[in-house]
């Protein structure tokens, strides 16, 4: 290729050379011009020859290094007899459709699928999961000791004696992975770091993407589809804690292993319906079961009124088995009938949340108990509500405000003096929460408790940081 220019070349200098006496005395003759046309004609032949052959040569070597990582990645399942992994379809990391409306006063980062990619770069990243942090760190100070807070006239879970951690603490930080498995499952798995030390799988379920009918079902550990903030991680509430009747009557927030199955009506308007078979392992259920000790019915249904405003309703129905459930020195064993019904509204001028947004949300909880405790006959009901409103009233800015309260039979009887005896008293609490957001990856909350739900009042401060890395899930409505 290189000879052929160069002789090109020469040919044109020799004819150019041959031509120079005679510029230098004013003839040219026809031969010479004919010359010189057939010597440039004969150097573009030979450069359009060159860069066809460039051309082919590049095309050889790009197919060749196709076959060679295709066949590193074919011959370790084919030595193993497994299928290809060329020929599996690939399936793109993304989240499971939510038939919930997701209006919601905070932007909040979502995990994206990766574009669509072919060949040997796609067999390599088909089974990467998306990965997503989210880490928390909170100051808290109490006016008294906030491990010694029983809430007189309930039983309660382990988590519930507490309320936070004094001083410095690393909160409900945890780590997240999620995946379409096929064309027929999403999976996730998230392991948590409750802050006092381990680590444990919060949640960790396949669900199905492709039933027909509306319906969707879902396996393993989850949280309970029964009330509306038991749905949502902790990161996600507008306050650092759980209301009272959540810390009181579900340990804080529901979660177990089980089965759940959803129906969603095919209507302009958001209808949803599902049930619940649950092992029955977390409070206020007790780990005796082999089978179904837990199960539960939900119906919920919402939509837009206007532009500026949207709704959710929902009911719902919780049964648990307890045997020899203790709260100190004492000993419940029986039934738990839990209802809760629950209201949130949002408005946003013409739908716009970026601006000002304002959310109300209430639920109110009724339980009945009954069995033996302390071995005596019982039969007793409780109530709790809590209502809350948070406003935007600027970008990044907003304040919240919230009041909760639990109430208790006098049992009085045998049973002064026991966990059920509560003391004449109805316990409740004030809150109020000031949240700056540095994006939707990141905020701050500055939260403030009157917390008059055990004998001696309690006063709490609390700074927290919230912030999320990596791939991270639209929020529920």
């Amino acid at each position: 290729m290189m000879r052929k220019n160069m002789a090109g070349a020469c040919a044109l200098g020799v004819v150019l050379a041959g031509m120079a006496p005679m510029h230098a005395h004013g003839a040219v003759t026809d031969e010479d011009l004919t010359q010189i046309r057939q010597a440039i004609k004969k150097l573009e032949q030979q450069h359009a020859e060159d860069a066809q052959h460039i051309k082919e040569l590049e095309q050889r070597l790009k197919d060749s290094e196709s076959r060679a990582v295709a066949a590193k990645d074919v011959a370790p399942k084919a030595q193993a007899g497994q299928t290809p992994i060329s020929e599996i379809p690939v399936v793109t990391p993304s989240l499971p459709p939510d038939p919930q409306p997701l209006l919601s006063s905070v932007a909040t980062p979502v995990a994206m699928s990766a574009p669509a990619q072919t060949g040997a770069s796609a067999s390599a990243n088909a089974f990467n999961p998306a990965i997503g942090m989210t880490l928390m760190g909170t100051y808290s100070h109490f006016s008294h000791d906030p491990d010694t807070s029983p809430a007189p006239g309930f039983t309660l879970g382990e988590d519930a004696g507490s309320l936070g951690t004094q001083g410095f603490s690393l909160g409900e930080s945890e780590i997240s992975l999620s995946a379409n498995i096929d064309q027929m499952f999403y999976g996730q798995l998230i392991l948590s770091y409750p802050g006092e030390g381990g680590v444990e799988v919060e949640e960790g379920f396949i669900q199905t993407t492709s039933l027909p009918w509306g319906v969707m079902a879902k396996g393993g550990r989850f949280f309970s589809g029964i009330g509306y903030l038991n749905e949502q991680h902790a990161h996600a509430w507008d306050f650092l804690d759980a209301p009272l009747p959540y810390r009181v009557m579900l340990n804080n927030q529901l979660s177990d292993d089980g089965v759940q199955v959803r129906w969603t009506a095919p209507i302009n308007s958001f209808l949803q319906f599902g049930m619940e078979g649950l092992r029955g392992e977390k409070f206020p259920a007790t780990p005796t079961h082999d089978g179904v000790g837990a199960q539960s019915v939900f119906v919920k249904a919402g939509g837009d009124v206007n532009e500026s405003n949207s709704w959710l309703a929902s009911l719902a129905y919780y049964h648990a088995d307890a045997e020899e459930l203790m709260t100190g020195d004492d000993i419940f064993t029986g039934e738990n009938h839990l209802g809760i019904a629950g209201l949130v509204w949002k408005w946003a001028p013409d739908g716009n949340f970026v601006e000002r947004n304002l959310k109300l949300q209430s639920e109110f909880f009724f339980r009945r108990q009954e069995g033996i405790f302390n071995d005596l006959a019982y039969r007793g009901n409780q109530t709790g509500f809590y209502g809350q409103a948070i406003y935007q009233f600027m970008p990044r800015w907003s304040v919240g405000v919230r009041y909760d309260q639990l109430s208790a039979g006098d049992q009085g009887g045998d049973l002064a003096g026991t966990t059920l005896d509560n003391l004449g008293d109805t316990l409740q609490r004030y809150s109020s929460v000031l949240t700056y957001n540095t994006s939707e990856f990141g905020r701050f909350r500055l939260q403030y408790n009157y917390d008059d739900s055990a004998p001696q009042s309690n006063q709490g401060v609390m700074l927290n940081y919230t912030v999320s890395l990596g791939a991270h899930g639209a929020h529920q409505y």
